[in-house]
């Protein structure tokens, strides 16, 4: 089946990568038809996890691309890649900024938010954080065209699956509020997944970018890498080390950090 798989074109690669991605944030989502809540200390073992997984992905199949193809390319390597780490950074730093100033002027205002408002400010905070996942997938396969070494379809898949972890709790943590919020189960499942449903899109968008404009490929590849650790410091490794266990949340992390890195060795 993998075979078949890499036979197919990235684009193509990408969006079936992300579909993969986005099912394990409806399967997430799903955890509302049968719990009222979930053990914490799971699901912040599986962020711990994810965190490590997204790291070394960010790491071992973004930035080292990306640093051999801007030498490739005859670019100041370290200059390309600094400047889109730091952009793919920066992008979600002011989504986060935006919505803190919108709380801000609703409290300065003296306005009560409704659970409504709440909900929606949740679904739209993970759903942004969701595109430059997929748009790091979609780059990670559209970099196969050029047969970068160290850009491998082993290294993007693994990337797809690390960030599809991550995306199990991200699920649930959008529809099982909802749902004490007064929604059904079907709602509540239905605006869960909705919020992974952007990642195909993204991914394909990211794949085509790379495939059409070969020079922008080391900044893309940087400037996902940059979005995903970001994602990773500022949402990740606090909630996880907001467990109790916190030491132990720091093994799961490392632990996927550990998977991540001799997938992307051994099978890259």
């Amino acid at each position: 089946m993998l075979n078949q798989l890499e036979q197919l074109s990235p684009i193509l690669q990408a969006f079936l990568a992300t579909l993969f991605t986005w099912g394990v944030t409806a399967f997430g989502a799903s955890i509302v038809f049968f719990f009222k809540k979930v053990n914490k200390t799971l699901m912040d073992a599986l962020l711990g996890f994810a965190a490590g997984v997204m790291i070394a992905a960010s790491f071992f199949s973004l930035i080292v691309p990306a640093l051999d193809m801007a030498d490739d390319l005859h670019m100041i390597s370290w200059l390309v890649v600094t400047l889109g780490f730091l952009l793919g950074g920066t992008l979600l730093f002011i989504g986060d900024k935006t919505y803190d100033l919108i709380e801000k002027k609703r409290k300065k205002e003296k306005e009560k938010c409704s659970s409504k408002k709440r909900c929606f400010m949740l679904i739209s905070s993970i759903t942004l954080h969701n595109i430059p996942e997929g748009l790091a997938v979609g780059v990670a396969f559209g970099s196969l065209a050029y047969h970068i070494p160290g850009s491998t379809f082993i290294a993007a898949l693994t990337l797809a699956i690390g960030i599809g972890l991550q995306n199990f709790p991200e699920g649930s943590a959008v529809s099982l509020p909802l749902r004490r919020e007064g929604f059904s189960r079907g709602k509540a499942f239905f605006y869960g997944q909705a919020s992974g449903m952007v990642e195909p899109i993204a991914a394909v968008i990211g794949a085509a970018l790379v495939l059409k404009i070969k020079m922008i490929l080391p900044f893309l590849l940087a400037f996902a890498a940059g979005a995903m650790i970001y994602v990773v410091v500022e949402e990740l490794i606090p909630e996880s080390q907001a467990n109790k266990k916190k030491d132990l949340m720091a093994f799961f992390t490392l632990f996927g950090f550990s998977i991540m890195m001799i997938l992307d060795i051994t099978l890259g």
